[in-house]
């Protein structure tokens, strides 16, 4: 038992000094976060990235929560093609539980794992400028039917501000960010959590971009692991939203990892943070434990 962990500690060490001082941006599902069990054991797991050289910034979402909370109060909710229409309550949940709530609970479990954290939304420092998405058609995936969309109080991306993560990352911080942007004006908008991580990882000219979800990676059968696939080129991942062979929620991931690749970044990871060492195998271990995806 001792020679085989002897093994991986070698096994590990070229991936440990290849990464040294690289930028790895690590999203964090709502579905990750609201187990503490298992969110202690991934923030362990990213302190050790961090500890052994690479430069972490934690992005996340927390769609479950918010729904969670909705259905509480009674407030409706609506999620086309894997985005949620957001009306001025929803909006108002989403301040709630993204800056708030899991926010801090990313916080206290990598503060328990000895990492030195600091919790911001987008729209501290003015690091995610965004506008509201306009009116849009859409061909909804699981009608088949065109639609015109009010997406509500949802921004899109029209700038990055990195000096604020570069100063806290430069000085041995993990920043923790909220999916949360603003326009000029501080009009606040709910923003897809892997678009930010992905628009944050290209600025930051980041080595990965990982995608910490509850399921195993890409799989053409949500319910058989044995679909799963292992390595994917930016065209394949085109060319699985064009065919409609992916689940709705894994759409928007696959468009945005897609683009992030033509933008620079080496490699995009989707693995399941529900599993205990999944990010360890994945970043360490030439086997992996997800879907790697580069150009």
């Amino acid at each position: 038992m001792i020679e085989e962990r002897l093994d991986l500690l070698r096994e590990a060490l070229p991936y440990i000094q290849r990464f040294k001082n690289d930028i790895f941006v690590v999203k964090l599902s709502g579905k990750i976060t609201e187990d503490h069990e298992h969110l202690s054991s991934l923030a362990e797991e990213i302190t050790l990235c961090q500890q052994v050289g690479i430069h972490i910034a934690v992005v996340h979402g927390g769609g479950k929560q918010l729904s969670t909370v909705a259905e509480r109060l009674g407030i409706a909710q609506r999620i086309v093609n894997g985005r949620r229409v957001t009306d001025a309550d929803t909006l108002e949940i989403a301040k709630m539980v993204f800056a708030g709530q899991i926010n801090l609970d990313i916080l206290s479990a990598l503060r328990g794992a000895g990492a030195e954290t600091v919790g911001l939304s987008g729209i501290d420092g003015n690091t995610i400028h965004a506008r509201r998405r306009e009116i849009q058609k859409v061909l909804n995936q699981e009608t088949g039917e065109v639609e015109m969309i009010d997406f509500g109080h949802v921004g899109d991306i029209v700038e990055i501000n990195t000096r604020l993560l570069r100063l806290l990352l430069d000085n041995g911080y993990i920043p923790v960010i909220s999916s949360l942007g603003a326009d000029e004006r501080g009009n606040v908008y709910n923003i897809n959590a892997d678009t930010i991580a992905a628009e944050i990882a290209a600025h930051l000219k980041a080595e990965k971009l990982i995608l910490m979800t509850d399921v195993d990676g890409i799989m053409t059968d949500r319910d058989d692991p044995s679909t799963r696939i292992s390595r994917l080129t930016a065209e394949e991942c085109d060319r699985l939203v064009q065919d409609r062979l992916v689940s709705s929620g894994m759409l928007p991931k696959i468009a945005a990892i897609a683009h992030l690749i033509r933008r620079g970044v080496r490699s995009a990871h989707i693995i399941n943070g529900s599993k205990r060492n999944a990010l360890l195998r994945e970043v360490f271990t030439d086997e992996g434990a997800g879907t790697m995806i580069t150009e």
